[in-house]
């Protein structure tokens, strides 16, 4: 049985496409049951529509206050009965009343625990590293803070830009992400929805 994927992203989309193009093929073991965006008009919002995929928009501004905020999202993500919550460039930090209810992976653009946070790519540089990376992790309620699950490197260049290495990283983040989420998906069957923190799933590196 497929297991039932909920994508939340908040821009162009071109992680949640790479997992829509994954799940296209019935052996992947997913399929993506809806989308959820945090603004309207997103490229994310867009794709999903061409893809058939259900969409929902929560914005943080519609609601008094942050736990308002997810709690809503959480309900509109429960509707569709997920068995991984997967966060595919969401720019939202989600609290309890969501993490604490559905297992949800993330990717990250470097090797983490170093470089937390939305500047990962500029603070690499800036610490003068020879090599960053791409980290996907359970996601809990700190910031980059959840379970390692899967790694991979990528090479800071002599005379790389935050741009030049923010597109290096992005082309291995993409690959990985769904390739991680595969093993995922195929290792376990589907998770109550207070399931504890999943084991971890190693995903082999390329060479």
């Amino acid at each position: 049985m497929s297991a039932r994927l909920v994508v939340l992203a908040s821009g162009a989309g071109t992680t949640l496409q790479a997992i829509l193009d994954a799940t296209a093929d019935a052996g992947f073991g997913a399929t993506v049951v809806a989308v959820g965006t945090d603004r309207h008009g997103t490229g994310a919002q867009r794709r999903a529509e061409a893809a058939g995929v259900p969409v929902f928009t929560i914005r943080l501004e519609d609601h008094p206050d942050r736990a308002a905020f997810n709690v809503a999202t959480a309900e509109r993500i429960a509707a569709h009965q997920p068995d991984l919550l997967v966060l595919a460039g969401y720019m939202k930090i989600l609290g309890r009343q969501v993490i604490g209810r559905f297992p949800a992976v993330n990717t990250h653009p470097s090797l983490l625990p170093a470089f937390p946070g939305a500047a990962a790519v500029r603070d690499a540089l800036a610490a003068g590293v020879k090599v960053s990376g791409v980290t996907v992790h359970w996601v809990d309620e700190g910031v980059d803070t959840g379970p390692i699950i899967a790694q991979r490197a990528v090479p800071v260049e002599p005379g790389d830009t935050e741009d030049t290495l923010r597109v290096r990283i992005q082309g291995v983040e993409r690959g990985l992400f769904v390739a991680t989420i595969g093993e995922i998906v195929r290792a376990a069957p589907a998770r109550p929805a207070a399931a504890q923190v999943p084991a971890e799933v190693h995903v082999q590196e390329e060479s």
